[in-house]
């Protein structure tokens, strides 16, 4: 089991639930449209945000992004150690920096004093496109050991001031790179793992490759936070993130939706429904599973696990619960005959 480390208002490892992560992606320069980005992440469900800060005018983002949301912030930061000292002294509560990026052991040391103090953990992030050119040399390619050996080179700079409170990533953008890395990765430290598939593409894509990436590490029980890295709304990710924990059983307090894929003894709109389904279920928070199937055949008897659920039929069809069959319904009122089913549960 890996370490258990307090960060904010929560704690990060140790056995403690997968946090799902995700980055603000609106200009640093924009403070109000960072805040509002914040609040959104929140909203959605988002237990830990991040936010670039490239130069030190990005600081005066800590204190408003702090005072609207209630969720822990991390500052990403690279190579400038005033940047992570600036940060911290404002009330962060995890800084992302790479020790061996930022110069001196006066220079580390300085860092690893202020997070000591102020209780603030540190996130080594190691990206298999920007390794020491020492390592790569040794390797030829940003292999997994590559990327191990590199994240403990600098656990090591944090370790030799008396600084623990690490969590690693170790990401790349090929998936089996990742997988193997992170195997290596919980094999050789107890520190808390932070999970992805690094520049893992557009929607369609991204959430594929991290379904498969980070996914297939938490079911070998390999994983403490996740951040799913997609070019697009950050919302999206946290969506995503929740949906591959629903998928492998870590998350069970929010409805988990089943739909059949439809065959030609469809006679509904299956596909408008379901969709119209997941999206009503977005707000409910309740450990249902709910069943959207095509045909009044097959549907109630292969869903009879479902809590609840709908089958088509020709213009109509059944609400059942349990496999039990509760009323016939006109189509067009399928929809809110199911919602009304699922408040009284």
């Amino acid at each position: 089991m890996t370490k258990k480390i307090k960060l904010g208002n929560t704690f990060l490892g140790g056995g403690e639930p997968i946090l799902v992560q995700s980055m603000l992606n609106v200009p640093s320069t924009d403070i109000e449209g960072s805040v509002k980005q914040a609040v959104e992440l929140e909203k959605a469900g988002c237990q830990v945000i991040r936010f670039a800060i490239p130069d030190n005018d990005a600081l005066a983002l800590v204190e408003p992004i702090k005072n609207a949301v209630n969720v822990p912030l991390v500052a990403d930061i690279h190579f400038d150690y005033r940047l992570a000292l600036g940060a911290a002294e404002r009330g962060i509560d995890k800084i992302r920096i790479n020790p061996g990026n930022i110069g001196s052991d006066d220079r580390v040391k300085a860092v690893a004093d202020i997070c000591n103090q102020k209780n603030i953990p540190i996130r080594i992030g190691v990206n298999s496109g920007s390794l020491e050119k020492e390592i790569l040399a040794k390797y030829g390619s940003p292999t997994p050991e590559a990327m191990v050996e590199s994240a403990m080179y600098h656990a090591s700079l944090l370790e030799k001031f008396d600084f623990n409170d690490i969590v690693v990533s170790i990401k790349s953008s090929n998936v089996n790179t990742m997988i193997k890395a992170y195997e290596l990765a919980h094999d050789r430290c107890d520190y808390p793992l932070h999970l992805g598939v690094t520049e893992a593409g557009t929607e369609r894509m991204g959430i594929i490759k991290s379904a498969v990436g980070i996914g297939s590490l938490l079911t070998h029980g390999i994983g403490d936070t996740i951040r799913v890295s997609l070019t697009d709304n950050p919302v999206k990710e946290v969506y995503a993130a929740f949906d591959i924990l629903k998928a492998i059983g870590l998350k069970n307090d929010t409805p988990y939706l089943i739909s059949c894929p439809t065959c030609g003894r469809t006679r509904i709109d299956l596909v408008g429904l379901a969709n119209k389904v997941e999206e009503r279920l977005r707000d409910v928070k309740k450990p249902i599973k709910v069943a959207v199937m095509g045909c009044v055949v097959n549907g109630p008897g292969e869903a009879k696990e479902a809590d609840i659920g709908i089958a088509g039929g020709d213009g109509c069809g059944l609400i059942f619960k349990k496999g039990e069959v509760l009323r016939k319904v006109d189509e067009d009122k399928l929809l809110d005959e199911l919602m009304k089913e699922i408040d009284k549960l």
